[in-house]
């Protein structure tokens, strides 16, 4: 009866039988494994809101850094833009007027660059800040392309601005003391002639037939033409001065210049006449910049005197050039 009751007692303490199977004691134990694993998962969760590993210090020091270096890399760009906005302004406003020529335009240069170039970046961390960086240093870099373009063509015309400021028309193409009357002005007028308003492409210059008409600048002789008896400009030349610039010389009475010719500022070309639609001897002169005609008293140096324009008609006539080929 007493082993009984003690065997009873044991049982009834939970110590499992010995005829327990092995089944049921791995399923126990793997119930309280699961448990302390779950409850290890939950304490570990709740340390690292409390408390930062050195993994985790580690990885926000790296997002901070990769902040900063962002924020940086957004300053610097900033900074380039500015510097580049100054620099075209002063390539707008200074040293393209300086050479008489227009900015300089390149397709495509402002257009960006489409989404799927960035497609890759936007996968990484911090993705779309990345791209938005990326865009403006693109962009930057396009228009650092077109400056820099358009520097040296700027250097290249500065290399060649003596070239330039002999080429330039700057004196009068006949001599002063050979005008008779007041000029003829640029601009709308009534026509004596043609007896309507109409706009007159440059300025007449009253003189004495024979009298020498000279190149203003240095050039070629684009075209010579006889004209029409009674109707426009009768005997005229041209000359390409190059840079955009470009003289006509009309109602002249004698042309001493050919097509190809290379002249030479204060060099004769011609001589003062009444051909064409002219109704007294003078010297319709035209300067035309860019294919449109402006008013020629804005070349003249009105600081020449008299001894400067013969000497410049002296040094003219001490230099010939060959007809070009």
């Amino acid at each position: 009866m007493i082993r009984f009751a003690f065997r009873s007692n044991k049982l009834a303490a939970g110590c499992p039988a010995q005829g327990e199977p092995l089944r049921l004691r791995l399923y126990r134990l793997l119930r309280k494994g699961l448990v302390v694993i779950i409850v290890v998962c939950i304490i570990n969760l709740i340390f690292s809101f409390v408390f930062h590993t050195p993994k985790a210090n580690r990885i926000a020091a790296e997002r901070s850094d990769l902040l900063l270096r962002l924020e940086a890399l957004d300053n610097r760009i900033r900074a380039a833009e500015t510097r580049l906005d100054e620099l075209h302004a002063r390539d707008l406003n200074v040293y393209r007027p300086l050479f008489g020529v227009d900015s300089l335009h390149i397709a495509g240069i402002y257009t960006p660059y489409p989404d799927s170039t960035y497609r890759a970046m936007k996968t990484q961390p911090f993705g779309e800040r990345i791209v938005t960086s990326w865009r403006k240093l693109d962009a930057l870099t396009r228009r650092l392309y077109l400056q820099s373009r358009s520097l040296d063509t700027l250097q290249l015309m500065a290399a060649d601005k003596e070239k330039m400021a002999t080429a330039i028309p700057a004196i009068w193409p006949i001599d002063k003391r050979n005008l008779r009357n007041s000029l003829g002005s640029y601009g709308g007028r009534f026509h004596p002639i043609y007896k309507r308003y109409i706009k007159h492409e440059g300025l007449d210059m009253p003189a004495h037939i024979g009298d020498p008409v000279y190149a203003t600048g240095n050039g070629v002789v684009r075209s010579t033409d006889k004209g029409l008896r009674s109707r426009g400009y009768g005997q005229q030349i041209l000359i390409d001065h190059g840079f955009g610039y470009q003289t006509r010389y009309a109602h002249l009475s004698r042309i001493d210049v050919q097509p190809g010719q290379v002249v030479r500022r204060g060099e004769q070309i011609g001589c003062v006449g009444n051909t064409g639609g002219s109704t007294g001897a003078h010297l319709h002169y035209e300067v035309i910049y860019r294919g449109h005609t402006v008013n020629p008293i804005n070349y003249f140096r009105r600081d020449m005197s008299t001894e400067d324009f013969e000497r410049i008609i002296r040094s003219a006539r001490e230099t010939t050039y060959e007809p070009l080929d």
